[in-house]
């Protein structure tokens, strides 16, 4: 297969006619990946609790003359996330791509953490990825694929963040069964593992804030993973899936 890869404002085109939905997108690596998939020619679904950060999403795709609506959408709840999938499918006739990026973090020892808190860090976290997939599969035509965004803390972690550590684990488990179970399909499914990047989950942070967790190397921008996410979801990757990518700029490699 030959992959065709034409330039328009300083930006490689390869998803022009592709439909992506993209959870978390209001901010941070979600909305970073949403302008960067926009730029490239995608038509962008995007699905954020936050309604006025999902619209910000919006206003600046539609400004650089991209296509985008915005869902507003908790996706630990199955009907909220399989309403925006359909009204998706409606307004676009498909789903070539979905980025799973929605995410939370807690900060206490596990002996002090609530249950429910458990429960939500994993709904939101995890149990998203695998309602996304489930109902947006069917929609995904051969050649479709998903990118999930992991974190270096399914690797390395550290303490009191143990319920995102073990989702973001969970999750690129789901990615290594799950590319089995699609391949028939011709579709993919991937992680991209971000180290420390610029966004808000990283400064509020209260282990962060009180040293507990020392930033080691490097920290990158939204827009390093979004490109990594565009790689993966690009015909350039067609023979890549059920793996992990790592983008830490070598976090990984200098920690304990």
């Amino acid at each position: 297969m030959k992959v065709s890869v034409t330039i328009k404002r300083g930006f490689p085109v390869r998803f022009s006619d592709k439909v992506c939905v993209i959870s978390g997108a209001g901010s941070g690596i979600g909305k970073a990946s949403a302008v960067r998939f926009a730029r490239e020619g995608a038509r962008i679904a995007v699905l954020d609790l936050n309604e006025q950060h999902g619209n910000e999403t919006v206003a600046e795709i539609e400004k650089a003359k991209g296509e985008a609506i915005f869902f507003k959408c908790n996706v630990a709840e199955t009907g909220d996330v399989v309403a925006a999938l359909d009204r998706t499918v409606e307004k676009w006739g498909k789903i070539d791509i979905v980025v799973n990026d929605a995410a939370l973090m807690t900060f206490q020892p596990i002996l002090d953490l609530e249950e429910e808190d458990w429960d939500r860090v994993l709904h939101v976290n995890l149990r998203s990825v695998f309602v996304l997939c489930k109902y947006a599969v069917p929609h995904m035509p051969a050649g479709g694929c998903i990118v999930n965004i992991s974190s270096v803390h399914g690797h390395e972690t550290t303490k009191n963040v143990v319920p995102y550590a073990t989702s973001k684990g969970g999750m690129e488990a789901f990615t290594r069964g799950f590319c089995q179970e699609i391949a028939e399909r011709k579709l993919r499914i991937n992680c991209v593992a971000p180290g420390a990047v610029d966004t808000p989950m990283l400064w509020d942070n209260p282990n962060i804030k009180s040293g507990v967790e020392k930033i080691e190397g490097a920290v990158g921008k939204p827009d390093d993973i979004a490109a990594a996410v565009c790689f993966l979801a690009s015909a350039e990757a067609r023979f890549i899936t059920g793996t992990t990518l790592i983008v830490d700029g070598g976090r990984l490699d200098i920690l304990p």
